[in-house]
């Protein structure tokens, strides 16, 4: 597994972690299962949230993880109907409750909502004060929405606005054209969430779909594999594919050791144009 620092933390993350959402809908035991094969091949960076599952998911990582809290980097978000200052602070107590532990490496805002950022980053940061939370940041944030943030906090360190959590996938090349300029400046880590898109990862019947088999095929790989490799050539890059049986843990992970050359990624990038700069920043 390789690992980089996560922003401006002094912690090292696998580049290739493990998302959770919907993991409800899957059998418990294999979910359970798969996030324990992650964490044995290194997969450290553990993504969950309040929202997922209204709080089951949070409940099926704690048990995936008990007597191994100390391996992993755990992160869980807050809704923004729960983003006041006062209601966040409930929200994290309850998501520690939830997820057996008494802090969280990193603790997101998932969107942006009703409540001022002011409120909300007032909370988080007394939640770090507190030693609940070690870091925080944002997620589905645009550059706007950065800028704004910045100001507020005056600047990012290790605690502060350490990432930004984002929708990034091989058919959504948004993050592209702002998101990662704006986070490589002020050395903040980038999270790819639903890194295969949403159920509609090309197969070999497109003209994409075969792009990635051929390459896949000269490095006896996956084409998902592929695609995660070519998401995770920017230097400040995570991906969280969220994978419920270890088998497809086991092929995400091999994707971190996959090296594609600049004739690959320039085959990939012509295959899945990214496109204009969208008026907003895609989410799902």
């Amino acid at each position: 597994m390789e690992y980089r620092q996560f922003g401006l933390t002094q912690r090292e993350v696998a580049i290739v972690g493990q998302g959770t959402w919907n993991l409800e809908q899957d059998d418990r035991a294999q979910a359970i299962t798969a996030l324990q094969t992650g964490l044995d091949l290194g997969m450290n960076h553990i993504d969950t949230a309040e929202m997922y599952g209204e709080g089951r998911v949070e409940e099926l990582v704690a048990e995936a993880i008990s007597g191994r809290r100390h391996e992993i980097f755990l992160v869980s978000k807050v809704l923004p109907e729960n983003a006041s200052r006062k209601k966040t602070v409930t929200a994290c107590e309850k998501s520690l409750t939830r997820l057996r532990t008494d802090r969280l490496d990193c603790y997101l805002l998932h969107w942006r909502g009703e409540y001022s950022l002011e409120d909300t980053f007032a909370a988080f940061d007394q939640l770090h004060r507190e030693g609940k939370i070690l870091s925080w940041g944002v997620s589905n944030f645009d550059e706007a929405d950065l800028d704004e943030a910045l100001e507020i906090v005056g600047n990012v360190d290790e605690h502060h606005l350490v990432c930004n959590q984002v929708l990034y996938h091989l058919q959504e090349r948004a993050i592209e054209h702002a998101v990662i300029p704006w986070c490589a400046e002020h050395q903040a880590a980038v999270t790819a969430y639903s890194p295969f898109g949403s159920g509609d990862f090309p197969d070999a019947s497109t003209r994409e779909g075969r792009v990635l088999q051929e390459i896949a095929a000269a490095h006896e790989a996956t084409p998902r594999q592929v695609a995660l490799s070519f998401l995770l050539r920017w230097p400040a890059m995570f991906a969280i594919p969220k994978a419920s049986k270890p088998k497809h843990v086991k092929d995400n992970a091999k994707a971190a050791s996959l090296r594609l050359s600049e004739e690959e990624l320039s085959r990939i990038d012509k295959a899945f144009p990214r496109g204009p700069k969208p008026k907003e920043l895609p989410t799902i």
